[in-house]
């Protein structure tokens, strides 16, 4: 098995401290520090793919730069990393956005990816005209993929929803490849969402011992309509060549968390609809102390920001150990994150990818036979 890897493009601004922002929280200000220009995020992104990431997730909402029109930009400056845009369902018809998908796809040589965010914050959903429920809006997303995946296969569509209605739909190019369709959620609804119409489910970073619960959940449910997933997670990372310097820089994030800002966000995350959400907070519940809740997964993150909140945190060895230790359990791909995203993306790509190479469970993308066999752990 070769793993994927997948980097962050921070469409909110990035600093040497955690940038806030997601589920109803605003971006903090030091995303000052290093504003979401186009010049900047490609320079994330070309080292993401020298690196040999495979793709770059981008996040949606009010808090940051629209992933849409951000990744465009940032596709001409590129080759090879793809895009894993975060869009809402319910923000666009799926007739166009199924067209949107497919000029990007001629556009970018074939490098969009798309992560569905059906949205679990019902006042955002409402500053964008948006006024159904939480169990609406997921059951709208299943007539949305129904919608936009027989349209990226050539079909001509007619549906008369319960919150969809199209009639006559049809592209006049279909995308090539079709994009695939990442999803995540933790709720009833969400997991039928999944089982009928994705392509890969991702979980955010919870135990392994969670996150095996989730893969069997989600399995038995897409097993039920005659199909199967591939399972990705979302993690923070802070790697380093010993287990002392990554902890030490575990602490030094966690002593620039002022504690009027932990406290205004977790008051508003706990006001969060989002099952996903909820179980994010329950791993730290609000406290500064125990956040390592598994060897090397610190929950710290989530002090502070909304959505994924914990990351791997250790040597490059120790780090390798727990992508091995999710990878048993059937996590094929990872998509990764770190303060600043440029330069843990190095620590990262030059630290952790050749250690996971010496052992056969990942390759570079773009790596000849004898380059890969160059790729070896730094001492």
């Amino acid at each position: 098995m070769s793993l994927t890897f997948h980097w962050f493009l921070p469409t909110n601004g990035d600093s040497r401290h955690v940038v806030g922002g997601g589920h109803g929280t605003p971006a903090t200000a030091s995303g000052r520090d290093r504003p979401p220009t186009v010049a900047y995020l490609s320079q994330i992104a070309r080292a993401a793919e020298d690196l040999g990431f495979v793709g770059a997730l981008t996040p949606t909402g009010a808090w940051c730069e629209d992933a849409w029109l951000t990744t465009a930009m940032v596709s001409q400056n590129t080759e090879r990393l793809k895009f894993l845009v975060a869009f809402r369902p319910g923000f666009v018809s799926p007739t166009l956005a199924a067209q949107m998908a497919s000029t990007f796809q001629r556009q970018s040589g074939g490098r969009l990816l798309l992560n569905v965010v059906t949205g679990g914050e019902s006042h955002e959903q409402r500053a964008y005209g948006d006024f159904l429920d939480k169990d609406a809006r997921y059951r709208r997303t299943g007539e949305f993929l129904q919608v936009v995946k027989a349209l990226w296969a050539g079909e001509t569509v007619d549906l008369r929803g319960e919150h969809i209605q199209v009639e006559g739909a049809r592209l006049a190019r279909v995308p090539d490849p079709v994009p695939e369709v990442y999803f995540g959620g933790s709720s009833p609804v969400a997991g039928e969402v999944a089982a009928r119409h994705v392509d890969a489910y991702l979980t955010w970073g919870e135990p392994p011992a969670q996150v095996a619960r989730k893969i069997a959940w989600i399995r038995g449910l897409a097993a039920k309509a005659g199909r199967t997933l591939r399972f990705g997670i979302r993690l923070h990372v802070i790697t380093r060549d010993t287990s002392q310097e990554a902890w030490a820089e575990a602490r030094r994030l966690l002593d620039g968390f002022d504690p009027h800002t932990v406290r205004s966000v977790q008051e508003g995350l706990a006001r969060s609809e989002s099952e996903g959400q909820r179980r994010m907070l329950a791993l730290h519940a609000g406290r500064r102390d125990a956040l390592e809740i598994h060897p090397n997964l610190w929950a710290g993150i989530g002090l502070v920001r909304g959505g994924a909140g914990t990351a791997l945190v250790g040597s490059h060895e120790e780090v390798a150990d727990r992508i091995k230790e999710y990878a048993a359990l059937g996590i094929e791909e990872f998509v990764l994150s770190g303060y600043p995203h440029l330069e843990e993306a190095y620590c990262f790509g030059e630290g952790v990818l050749p250690r996971l190479a010496g052992e056969g469970l990942w390759r570079h993308p773009a790596a000849a036979p004898a380059v890969q066999e160059a790729l070896v752990p730094f001492a």
